[in-house]
C-alpha cells in the first residue's frame, strides 16, 4: 500500500480551508485518510496559513510516505 501525504479540502464554497493528511494513494481526494497531521489555510496570514504536527510528519515521511508537490512545498517552509 502506497502513501501519500496530501491535502484534503473541508472548507465550504469559496472559503477553501485544507486537512494535511497521510492516505492510500489510491483513495479519492476527499475519501478514507489514516491521519490527519494539520491544517492548511490559504486565505489566513503567512505565519498562521500551517499548523503541522511536525514530529508526526518527520516519522511519516520515514515510513516511506510521499508528500504531493504542494504539501511537499509546506513541508519545506515547516523544516520537514
Amino acid at each position: 500500500m502506497a502513501t501519500r501525504i496530501r491535502l484534503r479540502r473541508i472548507g465550504r464554497k469559496k472559503v477553501p480551508l485544507y486537512r494535511i493528511v497521510v492516505a492510500d494513494q489510491d483513495k479519492a481526494r476527499d475519501g478514507r485518510f489514516i491521519a490527519v497531521l494539520g491544517t492548511y489555510d490559504p486565505r489566513a496570514e503567512a505565519s498562521k496559513q500551517v499548523q503541522l504536527d511536525v514530529e508526526a510528519a518527520k516519522d511519516w515521511v520515514r515510513k516511506g510516505a510521499t508528500p504531493s508537490d504542494t504539501v511537499g512545498a509546506l513541508l519545506k517552509k515547516a523544516g520537514v
